[in-house]
This record gives C-alpha cells, sequence and structure tokens, in this order.
C-alpha cells in the first residue's frame, strides 16, 4: 500500500528508505484507525507481546491525533503521512503533518501540580514513556518512534 506522496507532506532522504509502508491518509480520525489497525495486526503477525502492543497503539494514536488535529488543525484538505516497518526486533514509524510544527522540548510538564488539568503535553509524556525512541524532526511537525523488543540490540 504505497500512495505518492505531495511535496507538502515532509519527506526524509535520511529515512525514507526502509520502510515497508509508506501512505499519505486524509486528516480523518476514521482514517487514522485503518492505520492504526493494520498496524496491529502486522504486530500481532510478528508475535509482538499484548503490552508491547498496547503501548505502539497508544504512542501512534497520540502521534496521528497531534499531527490530525494540531498540525493540520482538523483540516481535511490536509494529509498526514504514516510510513512504518516491523521487525522481529523493533517497529518502526514515521508520522508527519502538514502543520507548521512546533517545539517539543517547550511543552509545559503535564506532571507538574499547576498543569495537571491542562490537557497539553500529555500525548508527547505518552509517545516517551511506551516507545524506545521519539525523535521530532523538520520543524517539529514529524515525529519518528521506535519501539525496541527486549533483547534486541
Amino acid at each position: 500500500m504505497t500512495l505518492t506522496l505531495s511535496e507538502t507532506v515532509p519527506t526524509m532522504s535520511e529515512v525514507d528508505s526502509g520502510y515497508a509502508v509508506d501512505v499519505k491518509i486524509p486528516s480523518d480520525p476514521t482514517e487514522a484507525r485503518k492505520i492504526q489497525e493494520a498496524i496491529e495486526e502486522a504486530l500481532k503477525s510478528h508475535c509482538y507481546c499484548e503490552r508491547d502492543i498496547f503501548g505502539i497503539r497508544l504512542a501512534l494514536e497520540e502521534a496521528l491525533v497531534n499531527a490530525i488535529k494540531h498540525g493540520n488543525q482538523l483540516d481535511r484538505g490536509k494529509h498526514v503521512r504514516v510510513a512504518y516497518k516491523v521487525a522481529a526486533d523493533r517497529f518502526d514509524v514515521l508520522v508527519g503533518d502538514e502543520g507548521q510544527g512546533f517545539d517539543p522540548n517547550d511543552l509545559p510538564d503535564p506532571t507538574a501540580v499547576e498543569n495537571l488539568e491542562r490537557p497539553c503535553g500529555r500525548g508527547v509524556m505518552l509517545m516517551r514513556h511506551y516507545m524506545t525512541i521519539v525523535d521530532y524532526r523538520d520543524r517539529g511537525n514529524t515525529v519518528c518512534m521506535a519501539k525496541i523488543r527486549n533483547g534486541a540490540k
């Protein structure tokens, strides 16, 4: 399932090669759920445990919601790029949007008392908790994440 990417959807030559699936979806939560389900099936076929599948699915959902809601401002005319590969030892995913981007280091600490009732920053915190690697690229509108399975190098 490979679609042609528009020039406005982020591409990064250093990470473009090697993804088994590379698609562009509209900024639509229904389309995001379809990608999540496909990834979950791929993880199951590679015998990932339920705990890892849960964490990956949650981190992926946060990345997709951030791209659709915050990056693309729910504009269905804009697209989200999702590229991923599943291997026995690790899962890699890239989620990129057409938004202005942001500085992930500039988010308030969602665990600080003054921020407990504020929603901002929680998704990024969850992504960092459940994934082994979380790296923002470009201008902050592309996140690359990896889950390295226990025992893998």
